[in-house]
């Protein structure tokens, strides 16, 4: 197995000395507790002597342009591009891991690409991306070197995104999200015992997050949630996510119900029908969201942002991509006036569907 060089080993923030030697990190209810050369869950937070090291800090696993809508987020500058990137290490163990060959990589050959905060600024800015995304594995583990990418950023006018599970501690988690504009958070499932079994962690701390990011942090939020046959896709347990998302975060948080595709240690379950999907939608508008959406399928109904006043078809979309939109400069329907939530430009952006890698210079 290959190792991080001393000069890719970044102090880490968040960790405190316990009284019997070993080093806590801080960052996340998993607390871990670790012996010198000890690496956390995550896998790349690390103890080095007496300190605590980020071992991924300015390394990543690629570069893409993406649509937003991609993220997903449909309701954040539709129609723009935004440039993505993660790095590796997850701090969560989710059984149906998706991107697993990412977030669970032990490799530091798999980081093949170096970056600066100021180059992956200042590459977003010449493509002509909107925003920068922290994704692919989620920015949590990488805490700092997100901060750092956020701030240079933000110094050059782009908005930044991050895609994550949203298992963190209260206090990384105010100096990270003060940092972002939006937030696309997984919530897995709507019980504990998923959580535990499927991803080695816990219920209660992302819905902390969530509300914590709804209505104290501002950040644009909108919400995923990967429907796995027989796991988490039962009528019950979607009913109640639902009415929990309207009465705690209210109705205007857009919701995405995605597909599962076989993945991971989870290769023999068959994939999502669509036909789950189309129902987890009616069941989550029937509990009062008004933005619901279906993912990894091909549905132009569950693509289509509808006016919560008169019904209007206000964006239409075949997968990433708009086919009409019907909003005023200011985002309200055209046909009724009535406001959209979310982030809008005075018109939309046109970068369509295709995503494209990007190579960083030295």
């Amino acid at each position: 197995m290959n190792t991080p060089a001393a000069a890719d080993l970044h102090p880490a923030r968040w960790w405190h000395a316990l009284g019997d030697g070993r080093l806590q990190c801080d960052l996340c209810p998993r607390d871990c507790q670790l012996h010198d050369g000890q690496r956390g869950f995550c896998f790349v937070r690390q103890r080095a002597g007496d300190v605590m090291v980020l071992t991924t800090w300015g390394r990543s696993s690629g570069f893409c342009v993406d649509p937003i809508e991609k993220k997903p987020l449909n309701h954040f500058y539709p129609g723009t591009s935004v440039f993505s990137f993660g790095t590796a290490g997850c701090n969560l163990g989710c059984r149906f891991c998706q991107n697993w060959d990412i977030s669970k990589a032990t490799e530091w050959d798999r980081l093949t690409e170096r970056a600066t905060p100021e180059a992956i600024a200042t590459e977003a800015l010449k493509l002509g991306c909107r925003s920068v995304a922290f994704t692919y594995n989620d920015p949590v583990p990488f805490a700092e070197y997100a901060i750092d990418v956020a701030e240079a950023c933000r110094d050059r006018g782009l908005k930044t995104v991050a895609v994550t599970a949203g298992y963190i501690h209260p206090a990384p988690r105010t100096e990270l999200f003060s940092r972002m504009d939006a937030a696309n958070v997984d919530l897995k499932a709507f019980t504990e015992d998923f959580y535990r079994k499927l991803c080695f962690a816990h219920l209660a701390p992302v819905l902390d997050t969530l509300e914590w990011l709804v209505k104290e942090a501002g950040v644009w939020t909108e919400i995923t949630t990967l429907l796995i046959p027989g796991q988490n896709d039962g009528e019950a347990e979607v009913a109640q996510l639902s009415e929990w998302i309207a009465g705690h975060l209210g109705p205007d948080v857009p919701l995405h119900f995605s597909a599962f595709h076989p993945a991971f240690k989870l290769g023999d379950v068959l994939p999502t029908p669509p036909a789950t999907l189309s129902r987890a939608r009616r069941q989550a508008m029937a509990a009062g969201l008004r933005y619901v959406y279906t993912g990894n399928v091909h549905d132009l109904e569950g693509d289509a942002t509808r006016c919560p006043g008169c019904g209007a078809n206000l964006i239409a979309r075949d997968w990433y991509e708009l086919l009409d939109y019907r909003l005023t400069p200011d985002g309200r329907c055209l046909a009724c006036g009535q406001i959209v939530a979310g982030r809008f430009d005075p018109v939309p952006g046109h970068f369509g569907r295709h995503s494209h890698a990007v190579r960083m210079a030295g």
